[in-house]
């Protein structure tokens, strides 16, 4: 395969990425919905160690490292769009 044909792959890779991050955050605001109803904060420590360990396992030694960094960026933008979100109501 030639560099091409792997970039147009990555490429369609990329867009998939997208698609399911535009998705999950979709649901954020749900789950930010559901913690101003209830009192909850939106950092959730526990809840994260628990995404973070599960990522590890699924991830492999050798790519471990790297899905956590990618997973913790995630959760981090997901708190930070929660915290925005907040603060307009």
């Amino acid at each position: 395969m030639d560099l091409q044909a792997l970039r147009g792959e990555i490429n369609e890779v990329d867009g998939e990425i997208l698609r399911l991050f535009l998705r999950r955050m979709e649901v954020v605001r749900e789950v930010v919905g559901y913690k101003a109803a209830h009192g909850l904060p939106v950092l959730q420590p526990a809840r994260e160690a628990e995404v973070l360990a599960w990522v590890g396992a699924q991830a492999g030694e050798e790519m471990e490292p790297y899905a956590r960094t990618l997973f913790e960026t995630l959760m981090s933008l997901s708190r930070e769009m929660q915290e925005k979100i907040l603060k307009a109501q």
